[in-house]
Formats: structure tokens, sequence, C-alpha cells
């Protein structure tokens, strides 16, 4: 499966951090992260509370623009050795300057130039900004705004991300249309511990795209109404599985959206903490629901649909996936 050409429309920059990069960090800093880790270097944590807790200390040493130009990086050079060739990584200003517009162009600067090297060795990228849901509307504010003031080049969306459980995403309005006036990709975390309805508040903010969206799965007409309006969802099967969000592999609702006709992609999320990668996805898929060649390539090429790239990356993208 790493050979496979792929697209990944669903990763986290922080939550891809190499454990090995951030043991690096923490030994420069002197920060003792030991307890985050097992025996053999890698995350651990026991349930979804202690995975917070893991997530959060990990990277706390993620601090200076030097220090996400190196996570980028690495995380880009990660994704390539699976055969990813374009990646769209969610980026939070509220970590990276405090969603301060000054600060947030700095941590921007470096991500780009670690961006545009990456690109000239193989491997396209792409920011959505991403408001944390459960710091509030009002916070999500300063992202829609350092979205809109530094959209074009590698920004290129606006997302939202955090606790599902937390108000209600109409409440998010705002943000959404100030990037939608920005000419930004719309994309929101919903239907991965919130029921359907939560797709449909989603919606109700203009998405092209959904995070997760498997909860749609128990609705039929709004499985149909995915598949009529074409939303993508970004599906991180591995993630689910780990997270205790569906009961494993086999109980997965991937393929039940696949075959109501929804546009299914497939992505990692946070691949080192739930001990994951991209091919070793589309290895379980393969071997859980029989997906093959066929079904993978038609998969991508839904995500180029979806991609937040201009239409020139989009034709190169198709002419490589096929």
């Amino acid at each position: 499966m790493t050979a496979l050409k792929k697209i990944e429309l669903h990763l986290h920059i922080e939550g891809a951090a190499p454990p090995a990069l951030i043991r690096s960090l923490a030994a420069e800093k002197k920060q003792d992260l030991s307890g985050i880790f097992d025996a053999n270097g890698a995350y651990s944590y026991q349930n979804f509370h202690d995975f917070l807790r893991v997530y959060e200390a990990a990277t706390s040493v993620l601090t200076t623009p030097r220090d996400y130009a190196r996570l980028l990086t690495e995380v880009l050079g990660e994704c390539a050795e699976h055969g990813a060739i374009y990646a769209e990584l969610f980026v939070s200003p509220e970590f990276c300057g405090g969603g301060d517009l000054v600060a947030w162009r700095d941590y921007l600067a470096a991500m780009e130039e670690a961006a545009q090297a990456a690109e000239r060795g193989g491997i396209a990228s792409r920011a959505i900004l991403t408001a944390i849901r459960h710091f509030g509307p009002d916070r999500a504010r300063k992202t829609a705004i350092c979205a809109a003031e530094t959209a074009g080049g590698w920004v290129t969306g606006l997302g939202i991300g955090g606790a599902e459980d937390f108000g209600n995403l109409r409440d998010f309005a705002w943000s959404y249309d100030c990037a939608r006036e920005a000419g930004l990709g719309l994309t929101a975390h919903a239907g991965e511990w919130g029921g359907p309805e939560s797709v449909r508040d989603a919606l109700s903010l203009g998405v092209t795209r959904i995070g997760h969206g498997i909860r749609a799965s128990e609705d039929v007409d709004l499985m149909h109404e995915l598949a009529q309006r074409e939303v993508t969802l970004e599906v991180c099967p591995g993630s689910n599985v780990a997270l205790g969000a569906v009961r494993g592999w086999g109980a997965h609702p991937i393929a039940r959206l696949a075959d109501a006709g929804a546009r299914v992609t497939v992505s990692t999320d946070d691949p080192p903490f739930f001990h994951t990668t991209l091919s070793h996805e589309y290895q379980m898929l393969a071997d859980h629901f029989g997906w093959a060649e066929d079904e993978f390539r038609q998969m991508n090429l839904w995500a180029v649909d979806a991609a937040f790239c201009d239409e020139t990356t989009k034709t190169r993208l198709r002419k490589d996936l096929t």
C-alpha cells in the first residue's frame, strides 16, 4: 500500500508530530515528558481523557515558528513515505501566536518556507486554519480573521475542531461568513461523537466537507443529502477505532456511507497517537471491506475534487493519480 499514491485531507499538524521530534524538542527545552511515552518510545495513553492529557503534553513543546517549521517538515516527510502526494493540515493560530495576527504571520512564514521545500521534494500541502470549538465563538473570530488576512498561497481553508458537545456550530456563523468572503474553502468537524444533527448543523454553515461525519450513517435521508450535494467526508477510520467512536474496523460505517453514494476519503487525523499510517489505513480497508485499486483511485479523485487548492494543482494531482 505504500507505493499507492494518496491524497490526505484531514491531518492535525500537532497531532501528527513524530514522538522522536517531541522527545528531541523536550530535551532541548529541558522539559520532562517521559510519562507520555511507552517503553518503545511511542505515545502511550489509557483512554480518551488520558489521550487528551498526552496530546496536550506532547504539543506543549511546540512554541516557536522554528518549532512549527521543523514539525511541518517532519510531518510531510512521513506523509510522503506512505505515498501521499498532497496533504491538507489543520493549523490553529491559537497555538501559533495566541490568535494574534502579527504573531501568526511569523509562524506562517516559517511554515510556508518548509512547505515549499517539501513540495520541491514531491509532496504538496495546504493549511486549513482551525478554530477551537470549546474556546467559543469570539475566539474563533480571531482565527477567521487570521485566515482571511493571510488567504492565498498556503492558507486555503477554514475549519473548526475541538469538543463536539460544546455549544452549537451555528454560533460560529460569523467566522464562516468571514472566511467565505475571503474565498476560503470550508470544512467542519462533526458527526464523530455528535449525532446526525451535528452534521446538519455543519451543513448550515455552507461547508463542502465534513471532518469525520460517520454518524451520518445513522440517517438514510442525511446520507442521501450528502450524496446529492456531493459533500465530501474526511473519514479517519483508525482514529475512530482507537478512540472508541466505533467498536472496531469491521463495524466502521465507511463502507455503508460509500454504498449510499457519499463521497468518502481517508485520512489519519493524529497518526502517531493512534499508531497508524496512511498505508495502514488503506490496508485495513482492503482487509475488512475488500477495497482495491479501483475503489482507492475513486476515493482519491474525490479527495482532489474536494481539495482546497487551485485548479492547476488539481489537474496535476489527477494526472498523478491516473
